[in-house]
């Protein structure tokens, strides 16, 4: 019996690297410059297999024939799965993030936190810093990551400053473009963090239990993540 037992124990085994080994020989015949598959695991649903390229979260059937870009939603519950599993994979430790880079701000009496990326030049940013002003009792870092044209000057300019804070709220906010100043700087450390935490767009925020959400969010979403962050600590 025990003998029955480990032979189908192991063609079980044998069978999921099959199914994997194949996946990935697969997709990478069928599009060979998709990148490095670094992650091929079954679903419990729908027999799908979820990917991971990069930054992105795909799906392909068992045989890895076809592939699915787009999110998986439960309709009893209307739960975003793929979102969940997103967060789950992407997740960062917050206390290693090097926050002596960020821009500080306290709010209230600061014991939620949150990181963030933007780019003074991105209009979604702006949204963001404005939905901001509506929460309190946060501390905020920011990391100003220069991604559109023009905006390696700027950042310059804002991180040269007396009070850089200030004059990233006067141009997020109130449109006043920031003095050109010239000092030591460079943004070459933030450029290579964004890129080890797989940001690649503007904003991208980051809450204290790890979860990363890219994009703009309103000050009511905000203040549920946060909360929700806050009691995972």
């Amino acid at each position: 019996m025990q003998k029955i037992l480990a032979f189908l124990l192991l063609t079980f085994v044998l069978t999921a690297h099959a199914d994997e080994n194949e996946i990935r020989q697969s997709l990478q015949s069928k599009f060979p410059n998709i990148g490095k598959l670094e992650h091929v695991v079954k679903t419990p649903y729908a027999g799908l297999y979820e990917i991971v390229v990069g930054d992105h979260l795909l799906y392909t059937d068992e045989h890895g024939i076809y592939l699915f870009d787009g999110n998986v939603i439960d309709a009893k519950s209307h739960t975003d799965l793929t979102e969940k599993r997103r967060q789950q994979l992407f997740a960062i430790d917050f206390s290693k993030l090097p926050l002596d880079l960020a821009i500080k701000k306290v709010k209230g009496n600061g014991q939620r936190k949150l990181a963030y990326f933007a780019d003074p030049n991105c209009s979604f940013c702006k949204k963001l810093e404005k939905e901001m002003t509506k929460v309190n009792n946060v501390t905020l870092y920011l990391f100003m990551y220069p991604i559109f044209p023009g905006s390696p000057e700027i950042v310059r300019n804002i991180a040269c400053a007396k009070n850089p804070l200030k004059v990233w709220e006067d141009k997020m906010l109130k449109g006043i473009e920031p003095a050109s100043v010239t000092c030591n700087y460079s943004s070459d450390k933030i450029i290579a963090l964004a890129q080890q935490l797989r940001v690649n767009g503007t904003p991208n925020l980051i809450f204290a239990d790890g979860a990363q959400y890219p994009g703009y969010m309103p000050a009511e979403d905000l203040e549920k993540a946060l909360d929700a962050a806050a009691k995972k600590q």
